[in-house]
């Protein structure tokens, strides 16, 4: 690889890096606020339509199994490609459905595309990004996503406003797929931003014997092979710390199901909901850089337990609000809230997954970790189902509050063990 100057070769790899992914996640954010309102309007149950909202995640864990082996047959450009078009197929299936169980196959459908997406994004950034910039790359990829979903619950708001029907907000992750797949045929090869054509990126030669091997496809095939091996390696580390990586990930994920759901609860309407959910991201992405710098100058702990007590008690004050006549300022203040802890934890997984790894050959226990973390992510939302549907949705906020504050516990004691804070001075 060709050396450049890290701001050349950012400036180089931007738009075909971050702008397909920036479109895909404003077409993600646009949705998942409105999926039980859809769900609802279907003839859901409240606990159902939790259930349906939660099969996006689902989809991603059960996605993550094949997709690095897909990823690694195809190559990265391909699998995205691929996956914005499955995409539009569940989103058409959504936009379609005549009930609730069609609705809950094409939201599936769009968590498995997700998964490869997600993937094969993550491979063709490493691959193209020399090792120098790439965290400061990875970082700003965050920031890309965060940016999705606090724009895209505007633009869906405003579709929504216009053609009176909520089922219009799919339209917005269409065209989000749609322009990711055509940004990628069209933008110009990353590669060629080092003096490198594709090909001599893709085939080099191995020191051993002279093998020709894929860099790319080398990391990806990895992760996919030896997933469940890995796990059962370092199971150690992953039961200890990886249970509050998937804490962490859990509530996460829960509070993008939780939001919208308490929003139907109380009467408020689609468009409401998205502009609620719209302000309060944007609270989340404006702390994504200061996040990096709290854990760079104070220490992992410094970030990660906030940001778990700040959504465990965002979610025991929901928990008590839904009968209060101020329910909506109440929903609000929560939601402007969590994101504030949210934000506080932004790659706090992708950070500590990077101190434990084994900096030779880092794939096989980033994807381990990376599953780990979407195992609680799939978990929290059929969690907040199934309480909603066996007592009530206040039940269920308290029980993830309750889980948040049990995920800091864990992160104070494990924490310091594996990830010891390393003054930037004596690095």
């Amino acid at each position: 690889m060709t050396s450049s100057s890290p701001a050349f070769s950012m400036r180089s790899v931007a738009l075909a890096a971050f702008l397909p992914a920036a479109l895909f996640a404003i077409g993600e954010g646009a949705i998942i606020p409105i999926i039980p309102v859809v769900a609802s309007g279907l003839g859901a149950s409240l606990p159902f339509a939790a259930f349906v909202a939660a099969l996006i995640l689902v989809g991603e864990l059960i996605g993550d199994i094949p997709s690095g082996w897909l990823v690694s047959r195809i190559g990265e450009r391909t699998s995205m490609i691929g996956a914005s078009l499955v995409s539009i197929a569940g989103l058409v299936t959504c936009l379609l459905a005549p009930n609730e169980i069609v609705l809950a196959v094409g939201v599936l459908v769009i968590g498995l595309a997700t998964a490869v997406f997600a993937l094969a994004r993550h491979a063709f950034m490493t691959s193209f990004v020399p090792v120098e910039i790439r965290a400061r790359a990875l970082s700003s990829l965050g920031g890309v996503f965060r940016l999705g979903y606090f724009v895209g619950p505007f633009l869906s708001a405003g579709v929504i406003e216009l053609t009176g029907s909520v089922q219009s907000a799919f339209f917005v992750h269409i065209a989000g797929c749609l322009g990711a797949a055509v940004s990628l045929l069209v933008l110009r090869d990353p590669a060629a931003a080092f003096g490198q054509r594709p090909a001599e990126r893709r085939r080099r030669r191995a020191d051993d014997g002279g093998e020709i091997v894929d860099e790319a496809e080398g990391l990806v095939a990895v992760q996919a092979q030896g997933l469940f091996a890995t796990l059962w390696r370092h199971r150690g580390v992953l039961v200890k710390l990886g249970s509050g990586a998937a804490l962490i990930g859990a509530m996460r994920s829960g509070r993008q199901v939780m939001l919208p759901l308490w929003a139907v609860s109380i009467g408020l309407g689609a468009s409401e909901t998205a502009i609620i959910i719209g302000v309060a991201g944007a609270v989340d992405f404006a702390l994504f850089y200061t996040s990096g710098q709290i854990m760079d100058r104070f220490g992992r702990l410094w970030s990660a337990v906030p940001c778990m007590v700040g959504l465990g008690i965002a979610y025991l004050a929901l928990s008590v609000t839904h009968d209060l006549d101020a329910r909506v300022g109440w929903f609000i203040a929560v939601a402007v809230f969590m994101s504030l802890a949210n934000g506080i934890g932004s790659g706090i997984l992708m950070t500590l997954g990077a101190d434990l790894a084994d900096k030779s050959d880092p794939a096989p226990f980033l994807g381990a970790w990376r599953f780990t973390g979407d195992a609680g992510s799939a978990g929290a939302p059929l969690l907040i189902s199934g309480v909603t549907a066996l007592v009530s949705i206040s039940v269920a906020s308290g029980v993830m509050g309750v889980l948040g504050l049990v995920g800091a516990v864990i992160l104070v004691r494990y924490v310091p063990r594996y990830s010891p804070h390393v003054p930037r001075s004596e690095r």
